[in-house]
């Protein structure tokens, strides 16, 4: 909202409001996500993701003289933050399908806090570096993220058989935490 409540494009906050819409073609990359998770094929989703998320930063970073960058970073950047939540929450459950529930609640917990934390670092960059301030801040974070996921691949063989034997034979729910 900051730069687009701003000279030179001044937009109202219903205007403003109506790139979420644009956030919303994120869910059929979730659900894409998800067939392609059950295939197996979590990890390497989860890092194509990433990339189209880092990439998207670039069209963001053009929003004060495009409207359209904007819009196609916004759906790019939504798809595939919606795509890393997916995988995401299918490889959690293949580490302990017995304990879905909790796994969740920390994930989600850790989620809500690193949204918080970014809302904040963004305010402070924007208000120290600008736009460009704010979406050099989200690309580096994006880029630390796939730095990660690079480091903790496991071997090819090992994760798409064990991601998809974990979700295919889950175990039962009331099993003991070990």
């Amino acid at each position: 909202m900051l730069p687009l409540s701003a000279a030179p494009l001044s937009l109202s906050h219903t205007q403003i409001g109506l790139f979420g819409l644009a956030g919303a073609a994120g869910a059929l990359g979730a659900a894409r996500a998800g067939r392609l998770a059950d295939k197996g094929l979590a990890q390497w989703t989860s890092g194509t993701a990433l990339l189209l998320m880092l990439l998207s930063w670039v069209a963001i970073g053009f929003t004060q003289s495009s409207l359209w960058a904007l819009l196609l970073g916004v759906i790019v950047f939504d798809l595939g933050l919606q795509a890393v939540h997916v995988t995401s929450q299918s490889l959690i459950y293949a580490v302990r399908p017995d304990a879905q529930s909790r796994l969740v609640a920390g994930y989600m917990l850790f989620y809500s806090v690193g949204s918080a934390l970014g809302s904040v670092s963004a305010t402070a960059m924007y208000a120290w570096g600008g736009w460009l301030g704010v979406c050099g801040l989200g690309a580096a974070i994006n880029l630390l993220a796939l730095i990660y996921w690079l480091a903790t691949l496991p071997s090819k063989t090992v994760s798409v058989l064990a991601a998809g034997h974990a979700l295919q034979h889950p175990v039962a729910a009331d099993q003991p935490m070990k």
